[in-house]
This record gives structure tokens, sequence and C-alpha cells, in this order.
């Protein structure tokens, strides 16, 4: 008997993807439920390139014969969904933000911290990280092995999908308002987004930092370290897909380039793509639609005894949450951890 899916959150840009990774991955399943709103029910969404699924609705799904859910709606949707999924034996790997500072559910990026995964049998849900922390700790890792990471400060420079499909129709919209010379709105984001950056994503915290900047360090140290201290600037810039990120690294051992370069490159799931030239470098826009961590513009940092900076981007509906939950539920699957 094959293995029963659901994905909670179909018809949205994150639930999109869910469903084309798990078919472009041939993910070991005998069936693939789409579960939305009711105000989705009966409309399809693309599963693969050639099938199609149509959408039910969640409040009155049977979840009895699911195995796996992902989870892709929301928090307020995680919050009252999430547990009463979990308890009819199937195990939820959650998008949102709910559950990944619950210090009983495991926050997992497979290439990292798989060996922390066993531990969702507790409360049968597992949490995957934000976007941006997602990519960050795949470039950070193998550095992490080699030298051992004691502070990072990282910049972003996040795609407006990171706010679902309202962030990239604001964009689209706002964009041809202004070349037309109609009145731009805004609907999602504090300020214009078109043509423009925000440094600002989700709310203020009485520190003065984001609730994004403080996910970024809390997540980091829960999957990779929490000796390591983390300081993080985000900043929502005007590209549809794909979040770029300009980190400063500082280690207690002696750094050498061509090695880190090198672990960098055989780090499964990160690709070095670094020539000292114009253009010799990835951008968001070239890294949409791909799985891969890109890390550019690698070199020392001349400020601190042993510092290195370098440029890494990523399709954030990919790695950073499509293709991070499908790769644990497959992870889940080859350890033999369902129930």
């Amino acid at each position: 008997m094959g293995i029963k899916v659901a994905v909670v959150g179909a018809t949205g840009a994150v639930g999109r993807e869910m469903l084309q990774t798990l078919e472009e991955r041939d993910f070991p399943s005998d069936e693939v439920v789409a579960l939305a709103s009711s105000k989705s029910i009966g409309k399809e969404v693309s599963y693969g390139d050639d099938r199609s699924l149509k959408v039910q609705g969640l409040d009155a799904y049977d979840f009895s014969g699911i195995d796996i859910a992902l989870f892709s709606a929301g928090g307020s949707i995680s919050s009252e969904f999430g547990p009463k999924v979990a308890s009819q034996g199937a195990v939820v790997i959650d998008n949102s933000s709910k559950w990944r500072m619950e210090p009983d559910i495991p926050l997992i990026v497979p290439e990292v911290n798989s060996s922390d995964i066993a531990s969702f049998k507790k409360r049968n849900i597992i949490a995957n990280p934000n976007c941006s922390t997602a990519q960050l700790v795949m470039a950070l890792k193998p550095l992490h092995d080699l030298y051992k990471i004691k502070r990072v400060v990282v910049s972003t420079y996040q795609s407006v999908s990171g706010a679902g499909n309202s962030g990239m129709d604001e964009l689209f919209n706002q964009t041809r308002a202004v070349y037309v010379n109609d009145p731009v709105e805004n609907k999602e984001f504090s300020k214009q987004i078109a043509f423009n950056c925000i440094p600002h994503i989700d709310i203020f915290m009485d520190d003065g930092f984001t609730k994004e900047e403080w996910k970024m360090v809390a997540e980091t140290k829960k999957i990779l370290d929490p000796n390591i201290e983390v300081v993080a600037h985000c900043v929502r810039v005007p590209v549809f897909i794909g979040h770029a990120e300009a980190v400063f690294i500082e280690t207690t051992k002696q750094i050498d380039e061509g090695e880190a370069r090198e672990s960098l490159n055989n780090f499964p799931g990160v690709v070095v793509v670094d020539h000292r030239e114009s253009g010799g470098y990835v951008t968001q826009q070239e890294c949409a639609g791909e799985d891969a961590v890109y890390v550019s513009r690698l070199r020392k940092d001349p400020t601190v005894k042993n510092g290195l900076v370098f440029w890494c981007v990523s399709d954030n509906l990919r790695k950073g949450a499509a293709l991070n939950a499908v790769q644990i539920a497959e992870t889940v699957v080859k350890r033999h951890l369902l129930n």
C-alpha cells in the first residue's frame, strides 16, 4: 500500500509549488489530495505538466487515511488544524511560523540537521523554516563544520513572492500603474514596492528589529548551533521570485579560501558560481525555478581575523518552502518513520 499525501493550502503560491515538486521528484505516493478553504472547492490545480487535481474543502476533510500532510496555509490554519491532523496519525510538515520555535517540534533542513527529524514523534509535527533561513543555513553548514562560525551578519533582498500571490499581484499592478500613469495603491506592503526597496518585513518588535529578522536569528541557532551569534537586516525588493543574501561570517579557525569554496561546492544542494568578472555570479532572476542554493562573490573579509563574505541566492518558493517540505517528507519515508 502506497502513501497518501494531502497538501493544505493547495491554491497558494507555495501550495502549488508543493504539488509540482511532489510530481517532479516522483514522490512515492498512491494518492495526492489538494485542500483549501471552502471558496476554492472545485477549482483545479496543476499536478505535474499534464495532470490536475480538484480542490477539496479543508474544513470537512477526513484525514484518517492521510500519511503525510504538507501545510502551507498560514499560521492560523496550522494552529487550528495541525494538531487535529497529527492526532489522526498523519505526519504534519508545516510551512508556517507557528511551530518553528516549539522545543519539542523539530525544525528541519534535511541537508543540515536531518538527525533531528525523528523527534517529531512527540507531536507528529515537523516545522519547515523561514525561506530566508533555509538558504542561509545551507550555505553556512559546510563552513561551520570546517571553521566553526561564531558570528553571522546577513542582509537579505527578498522577493515579493515571500508575501504570497497577493505580493506578486501588487508588484505587477503597481509596475503597470507607474507606466500608464495610474494611481499606485499599497495593500500588501507598507510602501510602494514597484521600483523601490522596503527595509521592513513582518511586524516590528520592541528592540527595533522586525519579526522576520528575529526569525533568522532564532531559527539559525535552532537548526545549526545555539552558540552562533546572528544579526539580520531584511529588505523587500521588487523581484517576483528568489531571495538574495549578502552574508558576512566570522569563524574561530583560520579560513582557507580554496578549501571553503570546495566545501561549499561539494555540499548537497549548494552550487558555487563565482567568476571574478562581469556577470560571473548568480542573481535572483536566474535562480527562479531552480532547486539549488547558489553561492557567488566568495572572498575573505579583511576587517576581521577570520572572516569570509559571500552572496547567495535561491528560489524561495522551492528550497525556501516547497522543496524543503517535500525533502522532509522524503526523509521520513526513507527512514521508515511513518506510523
